[in-house]
């Protein structure tokens, strides 16, 4: 049943009641997406599971004054996928175009994106993952933000989460200032394993963020005594960012007493 208390979009400021506002058609508490029904976070613009833009969920669930079938769905589909293709082209060209950075933002070979309706929700969590450690890596740090909010929301939708899916998760936080966020994803993984890599050098990273230096540097020593019995383990996670424990390792080398 809708929901018919009334409120205040946060969006627009306007009196608004149901699941969505009718006057710019931000969704409110209780709206799900019309393409695969999944929940929509309050004033979300995108699908955190299939990316269908919330303006096209919104304007497809009010009826129509005659009563008449609602259209096809294909033309908000078309236009979904327009809209996101429009943001990735922005975001490319607000930073100094190259071709390394043209073939980050675009599809290699020139051909269609990845059909997000076949990918699990783990592998679109994963993809956003290493879209916003793309955008950070270049300096693009509106972009960067953005994709790092769906990023973070993707990862806290999943049933379950394992030492590297935190450990992305704990990575997008810190990179767009959470540290938070990141601090708890870091206390998770090691409250399971006591000396997991990525737990400790998330924990470094979030703890450096919020200028708890004292704490960075427990975690560098507990990293350094840890690593070489724990890199003989050759856990998946631990190949996969091999760079960033390379790089902790470097700085807890040039910090620990």
């Amino acid at each position: 049943m809708t929901n018919t208390d009334a409120t205040t979009c946060h969006n627009c400021g306007a009196a608004a009641s149901g699941r969505f506002c009718s006057s710019c058609g931000t969704p409110l508490a209780g709206a799900r997406c019309w393409t695969c029904k999944a929940p929509l976070v309050a004033g979300a613009k995108f699908c955190p599971q299939c990316g269908t833009p919330v303006g096209a969920t919104a304007r497809r669930t009010t009826p129509s004054a005659s009563g008449a079938a609602p259209p096809s769905l294909l033309p908000w589909v078309i236009g979904g996928v327009a809209v996101v293709v429009m943001i990735i082209l922005v975001a490319a060209r607000s930073s100094t175009t190259t071709p390394v950075q043209a073939s980050a933002a675009m599809p290699l070979g020139g051909g269609r994106g990845p059909d997000l309706s076949t990918m699990t929700p783990r592998e679109r969590a994963d993809r956003l993952f290493n879209r916003v450690m793309s955008y950070h890596e270049r300096g693009v740090t509106d972009s960067m933000q953005f994709f790092a909010d769906m990023g973070i929301r993707a990862y806290e939708m999943l049933p379950s989460l394992d030492a590297d899916g935190r450990y992305d998760m704990g990575r997008i936080a810190e990179v767009s200032g959470r540290g938070e966020i990141a601090r708890a994803q870091s206390d998770t993984i090691l409250r399971e394993s006591p000396t997991h890599l990525l737990g400790l050098v998330l924990g470094a990273r979030a703890a450096r963020l919020t200028g708890d230096n004292a704490a960075a540097r427990r975690y560098d020593r507990q990293l350094l005594a840890a690593e070489p019995a724990e890199r003989r383990k050759d856990l998946v996670e631990y190949q996969r960012h091999a760079a960033d424990i390379d790089e902790a390792l470097r700085t807890a080398r040039g910090q620990a007493p």
